[in-house]
């Protein structure tokens, strides 16, 4: 079906199935995908009958666990299931391996790294080191920075689809921060296809003045070509500027391979 890319679909529920085991069969369903899904496409996937898949993608959207694209024919992730994710994954059982890379990242690079993923419109920090230096940025675990002003919020923006960067540029003027922030979308574009190719994102005093970061994706160890977070380091800029800190990328793409493996294993 067009708009749905998993190339593994979650296990069809039976004819016996329980209402919440559908329930859990439409939401993993949903969470899977790239792209949002039609009330036919979801009952194809799911081998439930339309009206079925109605009653229930429509409870979930009053819950907040789903919500309908503008035009309202298409369901995709609702916040109070983003939120329950980011929560998920900054407490669970995962995140001691994974500090424990972040803090050997830290050392190894005498730089504060962060791990963060896609939250709507911004990047949400799951884990962060802090440096030793005191000069530094003082972001918390949770903290929220903009997509296209950010290393790791421009990586994303790198693995979009056009037309869903279109709808983000279509909400509103890019942000100004700096004298650096780029909030033209062609001139955005042009970088964002290199990050693409290159699969690197430096941020050049673009959200913070005095501020440079790089990020590299952490690959999603279920998912072939996909990520599933991004990781960073943050420097001032008198210490790492945007070309001396692309000399990390090794360091941060293999840091990253062991993040991959972290998240993989069971908990």
């Amino acid at each position: 079906m067009p708009d749905a890319d998993r190339t593994d679909t979650p296990q069809r529920p039976n004819g016996r199935s329980s209402a919440v085991q559908r329930t859990f069969a439409l939401l993993e369903m949903i969470v899977s995908q790239t792209r949002p899904m039609s009330l036919a496409q979801m009952a194809d996937r799911l081998d439930l009958p339309k009206p079925t898949v109605h009653r229930l993608a429509s409870r979930l959207e009053s819950e907040g666990l789903l919500a309908r694209e503008p035009l309202g024919k298409q369901f995709t992730i609702g916040p109070r299931l983003n939120a329950l994710a980011i929560d998920t994954l900054m407490a669970s059982a995962q995140r001691a391996p994974r500090h424990a890379v972040l803090q050997a990242l830290a050392e190894e690079t005498g730089e504060t790294c962060n791990l963060g993923i896609l939250d709507g419109n911004q990047v949400v920090y799951l884990d962060r080191v802090e440096t030793h230096w005191p000069l530094r940025l003082q972001l918390s675990v949770g903290s929220h920075v903009p997509l296209h002003c950010s290393a790791m919020g421009k990586l994303f923006l790198s693995q979009m689809t056009k037309r869903a960067r279109e709808r983000i540029y279509a909400a509103g003027p890019l942000q100004r921060f700096t004298e650096q922030t780029l909030t033209d979308p062609e001139a955005l574009e042009k970088e964002l296809q290199q990050i693409r190719a290159d699969r690197v994102a430096v941020n050049d005093q673009e959200y913070m003045v005095g501020l440079v970061g790089l990020a590299v994706p952490v690959p999603d160890p279920e998912r072939d070509g996909r990520f599933a977070a991004a990781l960073a380091i943050h420097a001032p800029q008198p210490r790492l500027d945007a070309v001396k800190i692309r000399g990390c990328v090794p360091v941060l793409r293999n840091a990253a391979e062991r993040l991959s493996n972290v998240l993989g294993a069971p908990a």
